[in-house]
């Protein structure tokens, strides 16, 4: 499947074109086209920008006309936050990504087409396109910079290839604690809240130990979870027995008893 191809037309700053290299890569996407670049092609800090990412710099071509750039392709979608006089279908960034992959399904050559910094694309430039994507950004500031248009674009795309995390993190994820293990939790805590008369009225213990059982079997926890959260009950339990010894001991001594052991 060959993604689609990122087009910039007129664009000004090369930190932008490196950056819009970078997050190209992020998403999968290699092919980079260059309309008339402001300042010349190649530019040092382009590839600065990009971060490592150089393959699209590398491999990205140039163009002096937009129609020569989109020449080759089926289908082309223009970028744009402001409306134009132009009767084409317009989509979001999801919407369109879903365009594009029915599309590249098709076995069809699409591209991307975003304009340069200052203006964006004008109404000749859409002209070429067949329809329009438009992030449905805040009315009170519609600007947004030419490599964060480009992530938006290449982020809905690549949701259409893989819409789950990187295989490396699935080995961060550990299984649920068996329902034996949990029970021995439930338990143990239940009899500490019985100790400290935490169930009362006592005809409202069992609600009170199904809202706990609920309320922690939602946690979902591992075993080693399970471990830790009963070595704090035990430390609080134990802490409790050591404070009630104090008072115990603090009685006798105001009654004029020694305390045990002769101390």
């Amino acid at each position: 499947m060959r993604p689609p191809v990122i087009i910039l037309n007129e664009p000004q700053l090369a930190e932008n074109i490196g950056a819009a290299a970078r997050v190209m890569a992020n998403f999968g996407l290699s092919e980079l086209r260059l309309v008339r670049p402001r300042d010349g092609w190649p530019q040092d800090r382009a590839w600065a920008s990009a971060s490592g990412a150089n393959w699209p710099l590398d491999e990205a071509r140039v163009f002096d006309r937009l129609e020569a750039a989109v020449a080759d392709l089926t289908l082309v979608l223009a970028t744009t936050a402001r409306p134009r006089e132009t009767q084409l279908p317009v989509w979001t960034p999801r919407e369109a990504a879903d365009v594009l992959h029915d599309a590249v399904g098709q076995d069809k050559a699409v591209g991307l087409l975003f304009g340069g910094e200052r203006a964006g694309l004008e109404t000749a430039d859409i002209a070429l396109c067949h329809g329009i994507v438009t992030v449905p950004v805040d009315e009170r500031f519609r600007s947004l910079n030419l490599a964060q248009a480009v992530a938006l674009n290449c982020y809905e795309w690549r949701m259409g290839v893989s819409d789950r995390p990187r295989a490396a993190f699935a080995h961060n994820i550990a299984e649920r604690a068996p329902l034996e293990v949990q029970v021995g939790l439930y338990e143990q805590l239940e009899a500490e809240l019985d100790k400290a008369g935490f169930f009362h009225p006592p005809e409202k213990r069992p609600s009170m130990v199904r809202n706990l059982r609920v309320a922690l079997g939602r946690a979902a926890m591992t075993e080693q979870e399970v471990a830790t959260f009963r070595g704090v009950i035990t430390a609080l339990s134990r802490g409790r027995g050591r404070v009630l010894e104090k008072l115990a001991r603090k009685a006798r001594e105001l009654d004029g008893l020694k305390p045990e052991g002769g101390e």
